[in-house]
């Protein structure tokens, strides 16, 4: 009998341990129209990786074409010389001035908070990502995810980071 209540306790715990690997919250918000023209922003990288913004933005524009949004168009970069931008915010105000002018409904931007493999022996990726949507015309955020997630010692942070991120977009009312 003993054992029995041991391997069940086991069992318990490995249950416990799977699905306490990513974290979601998600801002339910109205419909959101798919078929709108749409400009993906700038993601912010708060992460120690370099371009981890650029790599969520690769992902995000494939996971919302699978969703239906057709027309989403990448705002245009400042030329820096080739060096990063170092002020996020200056960048997403631009890009969001420029949306704003060519007539675009949402703009999708967030942030990436963290992007990397933990260390250690197994070295695991982690990721956190936040994602928004914003009306363009009144600069309102109309919809919101954030979210973190921890693969497993084969995976990798991008597939990590696609896990996540398809998981936030999929809460998206379009």
């Amino acid at each position: 009998m003993k054992r029995s209540t041991l391997i069940a306790s086991l069992f318990a715990l490995a249950v416990a341990m799977l699905s306490g690997c990513a974290v979601t919250d998600v801002h339910r918000s109205q419909q959101l129209d798919g078929s709108a023209r749409w400009a993906l922003l700038p993601i912010a990288n708060y992460a120690e990786t370099p371009q981890a913004g650029e790599r969520a933005e690769s992902i995000l524009t494939t996971l919302l074409h699978q969703r239906g949004v057709s027309m989403l168009t990448p705002a245009p970069r400042s030329d820096n010389g080739g060096l990063p931008e170092f002020d996020q915010n200056a960048a997403l105000d631009q890009a969001l001035s420029w949306a704003r002018s060519q007539g675009y409904q949402y703009g999708v931007t967030g942030a990436v908070e963290e992007w990397q493999y933990k260390t250690g022996l197994d070295g695991e990726p982690a990721v956190g990502i936040s994602l928004l949507v914003i009306d363009v015309n009144t600069g309102a955020t109309v919809w919101s995810a954030s979210g973190s997630k921890a693969g497993w010692g084969y995976s990798t942070v991008s597939g990590t980071a696609q896990q996540l991120m398809s998981s936030l977009v999929s809460d998206m009312p379009l």
